[in-house]
């Protein structure tokens, strides 16, 4: 993997931890209620998501 690659992988997971060690309540309620959504609303969710990074990615670069 190239370093801009890991670099990523990185930033990822510190944005990821971020939540819930600000908010550890409002993160487990988060989980909870992802938990309880039907599949289909999730990969829905899923795909939302990863076309707001990609369209982000492409717009920083």
């Amino acid at each position: 993997m190239s370093q801009e690659w890991l670099i990523a992988l990185g930033l990822v997971l510190v944005l990821e931890g971020l939540i819930p060690v600000l908010a550890p309540k409002a993160w487990k309620k988060m989980v909870s209620d992802m938990a309880s959504r039907p599949d289909g609303q999730l990969r829905v969710i899923g795909l939302v998501l990863m076309l707001l990074g990609l369209t982000w990615v492409f717009l920083i670069s």
